[in-house]
């Protein structure tokens, strides 16, 4: 068994887009989702989305993200808080986290505090994405 892909609905696509773009992710697919197929698999009435599936070289896990036209969905207010039950964050594994982070923040992004140590095994910071979404950067030592 191997994970296939993890969805994500964001507002706006082309921002999720150039958001993964700048930490590496290239499209390797996406289009248009309309139809009964997708109506009764996602039960939604008369959906109408776009999507892109992005993924980092040499792997095989997706990102797919997903933009809904109709029904529009509704924003968490609670989305951006780590505590609240549910899939909290993406942690993606990098070489250089202090790069990354002055890349991310030079675009806007806040981190939820300094570049933390756990163990002594690696260096991480959560930081909040487009949408609220938190991500996670992780250094392995």
């Amino acid at each position: 068994m191997n994970i296939d892909h993890i969805g994500i609905v964001v507002r706006d696509l082309d921002a999720a887009r150039e958001f993964f773009a700048t930490l590496g992710f290239t499209v390797v697919r996406g289009g248009h989702l309309e139809g009964q197929w997708i109506d009764e698999a996602l039960q939604l009435p008369h959906t109408d989305a776009e999507y892109l599936a992005l993924q980092l070289p040499m792997t095989q896990t997706k990102i797919e993200i997903l933009s809904f036209n109709h029904p529009q969905g509704q924003k968490d207010p609670f989305m951006g808080k780590a505590n609240q039950i549910g899939i909290r964050h993406l942690a993606l594994a990098v070489d250089d986290i202090e790069a990354i982070m002055t890349t991310l923040k030079l675009k806007g992004f806040s981190f939820f505090s300094d570049i933390q140590v756990y163990e002594g095994q690696k260096k991480f910071c959560y930081f909040t994405g487009f949408d609220d979404i938190i991500f996670e950067l992780a250094e392995y030592l």
